[in-house]
C-alpha cells in the first residue's frame, strides 16, 4: 500500500508541470505570474511534512495515510475548477499538505519497519513516485491530447498574460467548468486514481484497527551520531538544492523546451518524460544497486552524473540532441540522491519521525522556494536558460556537501572504537576482579568453616582437661600413708603435676 500511494503522489506532483500553461490559462494568468503556486504547494508541503512527522508514532498508519490520500483526492478534483490564482494557490496549499503527510510518514515508516537494512525498500518505494512521474505527463498530454492553450505558446508567454485580460476576467465565480476538457479529465483520473487507494487503506483500518502491529524500530538499538544536530542541518541543505533543482526542472522543462528551445508540445512533453522516465527506471534498477552497494556511493555517482549532465545542458540549451541525451542522464543521475540519503544517514544515527519531519522540511523548502523564483527570474530574463543555471548550481552545492556530511558522519568512529575497546576491557577487568572477590569470599567462607572447627577442637581438649583435672584431684585426697607405704607411687607421684602441665600446655 505504501508503494501504490507513492505511485500516487510521483503522479501528483508531476500532472502540474506539463499542464501549467493550462492552468495559467484556465485562471488567465501568465506562467512567470503564476509560478506562485509552487509556493503555495510547498508551503503546504512543509505544513505537512511537521504533521506527518508527529503523527506517526502516535497515529494508525492506515488512517494517516488514508486521510492524507483523500485530502489529495479533493484537491486534484477541485483543481481544474480553479477560476482565479489565489484560489488555485489555496488549492494547491492544501494539496501540498496531504501529499507533505503522505511522503514523510511513508519514509518514516519504511524506516520504522527495516531500519538501516530497508535501502532496498527505501529504493522501490521512491521508485514508485518515480513511476508515477513519469507517467503524470504522458497521460496529461499524449494520451489525452494536446490542448489548444498552449500550440501557440512563445517565449513571451513568460512575462505576458496568455490571454487578453479584461473586466470581465476579475468579475468571474471562484468556481467553473474549464474549458479545456482534457485538463479536467488528468486530474480526475489521477484523482480518482487517489480515492481507490485511500479507500483500500480505509478499510484496511478498520479491518485492523484492534491489532495495530508493532514496528521493529522499538526493538532496534538507537544510535545517535556525535555530530547529530549538525548532520541533519546539512542534509537539510542538500536536500534543499536537490529536490528544489528536481521540481523546478520536472515543472519548468516543458514550458522551457516550448519557449527557449522552439520544441513542439508534443516533443516538450516528450522531453518531460524522458526526464522522469530514466527518473523512473535508475530508481528501480537502484533497487537491486541498493544490495550490493552503500548509499554513499551511490550517492557519489549519482553528484558526479548531475554535475556533468548539468554541465552539458548549459553549454548546449538549444541543440535539441544534447537536450535529449543530458535530460535523460540528468534524470538517471538525480533518481537515486533521495532515497540514498536517508538509507545513507541511518547508518549512523536512528532517524526518528521528528528528525524525518526535519530534512523534509528542508525538501519542502526547496520546493517552494527555488521554482517560485526561477519563475520570476525566467519571466525577467526569457533570453536565459535559467532553469538549466539553476540545475548547475544544485549540482555544485550537493557535490560540495555530501563530502562535508561524511566527514561529521564519519569523524567520530575512530573514537568512538577506541572507548568501545576501553570499555571492553574495563568489563573485562571488571569480571576478572568479580571472579577474584568471589573466590577470597570462598576463601574466606572456608577460613571460617577450618576457624569453628578449631575452636570445636579446642572446647573438645578443654572437657577432656577439666576431666584429667578433676580425675587427678580426686586421686590427691586419698590419705598420704598410702603414698607412704608404697615406695612406687611415692616416686612416681611426683611426675602427676609435670603429665597435668603437660596436658594444660597441649
Amino acid at each position: 500500500m505504501l508503494f501504490a500511494s507513492f505511485l500516487g503522489l510521483g503522479l501528483s506532483v508531476a500532472i502540474v508541470g506539463p499542464t501549467l500553461q493550462d492552468l495559467a490559462a484556465n485562471v488567465n494568468r501568465n506562467i512567470s505570474s503564476l509560478s506562485f503556486i509552487f509556493v503555495g504547494r510547498a508551503f503546504g508541503y512543509l505544513s505537512g511534512s511537521v504533521i506527518g512527522g508527529l503523527l506517526v508514532y502516535v497515529m494508525n498508519y492506515f488512517l494517516l495515510l488514508g486521510i492524507s490520500m483523500l485530502a489529495t483526492t479533493v484537491g486534484l478534483y477541485l483543481v481544474p475548477f480553479c477560476k482565479t490564482a489565489v484560489l488555485l494557490t489555496v488549492m494547491m496549499c492544501v494539496f501540498g499538505t496531504s501529499i507533505g503527510v503522505l511522503d514523510t510518514g511513508g519514509n518514516v515508516l519504511i524506516l520504522a519497519l527495516w531500519g538501516d537494512k530497508g535501502a532496498p525498500h527505501m529504493q522501490a518505494l521512491h521508485f514508485c513516485f518515480a513511476l508515477g512521474a513519469f507517467l503524470a505527463p504522458l497521460l496529461a498530454k499524449l494520451a489525452l491530447g494536446p490542448t489548444a492553450s498552449a500550440e501557440n505558446c512563445t517565449e513571451s508567454d513568460f512575462h505576458h498574460p496568455a490571454l487578453n485580460r479584461s473586466s470581465e476576467a476579475d468579475s468571474e465565480a471562484l468556481f467553473g467548468v474549464p474549458n479545456d476538457t482534457n485538463l479536467l479529465w488528468a486530474y480526475a483520473i489521477i484523482g480518482t486514481y487517489m480515492f481507490l487507494v485511500s479507500v483500500i487503506l480505509f478499510g484496511l483500518f478498520f479491518k485492523n484497527s484492534s491489532k495495530q502491529e508493532k514496528t521493529t524500530a522499538s526493538a532496534q538499538t538507537s544510535r545517535r551520531a556525535k555530530y547529530h544536530n549538525a548532520l541533519l542541518c546539512l542534509l537539510f541543505l542538500f536536500f534543499f538544492f536537490y529536490v528544489g533543482a528536481e521540481v523546478t526542472y520536472g515543472s519548468y522543462v516543458f514550458s522551457f523546451a516550448t519557449t527557449h528551445a522552439g520544441m513542439k508540445e508534443s516533443e516538450a512533453a516528450g522531453l518531460n518524460s524522458i526526464f522522469w522516465g530514466t527518473f523512473a527506471v535508475c530508481r528501480g534498477l537502484a533497487i537491486f544497486f541498493a544490495t550490493c552497494l552503500q548509499p554513499g556511493t551511490m550517492i557519489v555517482l549519482s553528484n558526479i552524473g548531475s554535475l556533468t549532465s548539468s554541465l552539458f545542458l548549459v553549454l548546449f540549451d538549444k541543440n535539441p540532441f544534447c537536450l535529449w541525451i543530458a535530460t535523460a542522464v540528468y534524470g538517471a543521475s538525480m533518481a537515486t540522491t533521495f532515497p540514498s540519503g536517508i538509507s545513507w544517514i541511518e547508518q549512523y544515527t536512528t532517524i526518528h519521525g521528528k528528525s524525518a519531519a526535519f530534512f523534509v522540511i528542508g525538501a519542502a523548502l526547496g520546493e517552494m522556494a527555488i521554482p517560485a523564483v526561477i519563475g520570476i527570474l525566467q519571466g525577467k530574463y526569457p533570453d536565459l536558460p535559467v532553469v538549466l543555471y539553476t540545475s548547475l548550481g544544485a549540482s555544485i552545492a550537493t557535490g560540495v556537501l555530501f563530502p562535508v556530511l561524511y566527514k561529521l558522519a564519519t569523524s567520530p568512529l575512530d573514537h568512538q572504537r577506541k572507548e568501545n575497546r576501553k570499555s571492553e576491557d574495563q568489563k573485562a577487568l571488571l569480571s576478572r576482579s568479580g571472579l577474584n572477590e568471589y573466590e577470597e569470599e570462598n576463601e574466606e567462607e572456608e577460613a571460617e568453616k577450618w576457624n569453628e572447627m578449631d575452636f570445636e577442637m579446642i572446647e573438645t581438649d578443654d572437657t577432656m582437661r577439666h576431666s584429667i583435672i578433676e580425675t587427678s584431684g580426686s586421686s590427691s585426697t586419698e590419705p598420704t600413708n598410702q603414698y607412704l607405704s608404697n615406695p612406687l607411687v611415692f616416686e612416681s607421684s611426683p611426675h602427676l603435676p609435670e603429665t597435668r602441665t603437660k596436658g594444660t600446655n597441649t
